[in-house]
């Protein structure tokens, strides 16, 4: 795009996406620097963009590839923060408003938050940097997926976003990876949503970080939950074909409990012990 040539000497590039929950398509001028979540220095202070990436982060490792957080859950941030955020709940509910008014957060009706197109699309680079293993990709447009829909077949690596879903199916009734027949509309049984409705209220469980590894020594709080996976062995593999991820070797994230922090620094037999995410089924709605 020529316009895009112009804007190099900015570090600056003109970048489309589509929204997730109608398809439409939106465009955004993005800052290319790797500093992170530079695009949001000017319009808030360093508390609140410390506050930001924790909600990020707990939307990032939501359970049930649900990619969303409840109201309670994103205000018991502050306490979580107490150390780094001097932040009020009260403060902090005026501060998540501002999140969602200038588009880098989404409310839904039920009250939970997930990531805006916005954040997706400005912010992709420092999501894919700190969460490799959380990313997955659309099978059919290859974008970023956080609400869509994904095959019920165990292990099955198909995960469509709700406008690739309709696409496809006016000229497929099979999954494309493998083959088992599906329902006319994205939101019938037995699919499996991504996004919110994979949760019901009160699901959400403990917070989860990400797990400290080699080469997260110095950054802050890397760590999270591998219970709950442990007994999620009836939904799709979370690893997929072509999903952006960074899980091999040293440097490899789990994902733990946050009351399981001590223990998952305790050395390497344990950690060895936590099953990667990455390797997890979820459960089946009821």
């Amino acid at each position: 795009m020529n316009v895009n040539k112009s804007l190099n000497d900015f570090e600056l590039e003109f970048k489309g996406i589509q929204d997730e929950t109608s398809g439409k398509k939106l465009f955004s001028l993005v800052n290319r620097k790797d500093d992170e979540l530079a695009q949001m220095a000017t319009d808030f202070t360093p508390n609140e963009i410390v506050f930001f990436k924790a909600i990020v982060e707990q939307i990032m490792l939501a359970r049930k590839e649900s990619y969303s957080l409840s109201s309670i859950a994103a205000l018991g941030e502050v306490t979580a923060l107490k150390d780094k955020v001097k932040m009020t709940k009260t403060q902090a509910e005026g501060v998540l408003a501002t999140f969602v008014a200038k588009g880098w957060l989404l409310k839904s009706k039920r009250g939970r938050y997930s990531l805006s197109p916005k954040t997706l699309l400005e912010l992709f680079p420092y999501l894919k940097a700190t969460y490799p293993d959380e990313i997955l990709e659309c099978t059919i447009c290859h974008d970023m997926i956080t609400k869509g829909v994904a095959c019920h077949r165990n292990n099955c690596k198909t995960r469509m976003h709700f406008h690739c879903f309709k696409t496809f199916r006016r000229h497929k009734g099979e999954c494309p990876t493998c083959q088992i027949e599906w329902p006319r509309e994205a939101t019938e049984s037995p699919l499996i949503p991504v996004g919110e409705d994979a949760v019901r209220d009160g699901e959400d469980g403990k917070r989860r970080v990400r797990a400290r590894t080699m080469s997260d020594e110095d950054t802050d709080e890397d760590m999270e939950d591998p219970s709950q996976g442990q007994t999620q062995l009836s939904q799709p593999s979370r690893t997929q074909k072509g999903r952006k991820s960074k899980g091999k070797g040293k440097g490899r994230k789990t994902v733990v409990d946050e009351d399981e922090d001590e223990d998952a620094e305790a050395g390497p037999d344990e950690e060895e012990e936590e099953a990667p995410r990455t390797q997890r089924r979820r459960n089946t709605r009821p």
